[in-house]
């Protein structure tokens, strides 16, 4: 009874260590980084052009007439956005902080990482580049995350909306610093693309410890619940129409890309997230940093095919 007692406490150890691999300590990181509300001191100070250019001289293009900026600093529209935006804004110190903890779990891993300088600002809702980092600066869009519910984004998508929230900013800032970390590749394959995008979904893992998997990949909880409960289905259908290693292109459309839902092209396509081929990947990267022991460093550099047949990836039932 004792050895059967000792082997349990052994096996509930084991399984504590794997479920806590990723919770690491980051007290001790020390980042520095400054927070800079443009779009206050834009609209809300009394700051003369010249002071701004000279406090942000990057966003103001030298062919860009001074007009347009007194006149933006007076529109209507313009102060109205700024106004919604202040609701939420105003006091931006849990985003610094939230930031600040990605800052240091990146640095952990990467000791040379450099925090940015992070500047908010409004763009009129430029979903599209509501987040631009590039080295030593990070631009952030304070107007795409009003809430999905909120009136400016009314004729959004759901799928679109549903990632304009408070909590989606420090998981679109993690993306946009992995996309330098894990460079663009050349391979064909689907698999090699779910992979592919499955390594950047683990690196949110490792960087976003703290956040719910459906927040990291941007899907409702619903939706997010279904590719669980799906998961052995979905990776049945792939298996039976030889999509793995097939070089269709429009596998990216139906599969990768973003999109209202997956497209099996069967009567409950709706219920489906979009970009299930990604979440496919990510649980295959997932299911090999779980049966292999490397670092991250080494899965970055490690081919998409490695990953694949070391993985033992075998989806829930």
């Amino acid at each position: 009874m004792r050895k059967i007692i000792a082997l349990f406490l052994v096996i509930i150890l084991m399984s504590c260590e794997k479920e806590n691999k990723l919770d690491v300590d980051v007290s001790k990181v020390k980042v520095t980084f400054e927070l800079d509300r443009f779009d206050k001191d834009f609209y809300e100070s009394k700051k003369g052009l010249n002071e701004l250019k000279n406090l942000y001289p990057f966003l103001f293009p030298h062919f860009v007439n001074d007009s347009v900026w007194n006149n933006k600093r007076v529109d209507s529209d313009e102060l109205e956005l700024f106004k919604e935006t202040e609701k939420i804004y105003a006091d931006i110190n849990d985003v610094e902080n939230q930031l600040r903890t990605l800052f240091k779990h990146i640095k952990y891993y990467n000791p040379k990482f450099q925090s940015p300088r992070v500047i908010t600002m409004l763009t009129n809702i430029d979903y599209e580049n509501r987040v631009v980092y590039r080295d030593s600066l990070l631009l952030v869009s304070l107007d795409a995350y009003l809430g999905e519910k909120h009136k400016f984004y009314g004729d959004y998508p759901a799928y679109v909306k549903q990632n304009n929230k408070k909590e989606n900013i420090v998981v679109d800032v993690a993306s946009k610093i992995i996309d330098q970390q894990v460079l663009p590749k050349t391979n064909r394959t689907f698999i090699d693309k779910m992979i592919y995008k499955g390594k950047k979904m683990y690196l949110k893992d490792t960087y976003l410890t703290e956040l719910p998997d459906y927040l990291k990949i941007g899907y409702s909880k619903e939706k997010f619940d279904w590719a669980l409960a799906n998961e052995e289905e979905i990776w049945r259908y792939f298996m039976e129409k030889d999509l793995l290693f097939s070089t269709d292109k429009s596998l990216d459309k139906r599969f990768l890309d973003i999109a209202p839902f997956s497209k099996f092209y069967m009567g409950q396509d709706n219920l489906s997230p979009g970009r299930i081929g990604e979440w496919i990947g990510w649980e295959i990267v997932k299911s090999y940093m779980k049966n292999n022991d490397v670092s991250l460093h080494e899965l970055i550099r490690t081919s998409e095919e490695e990953i694949f047949i070391k993985s033992k990836y075998k989806p829930r039932r």
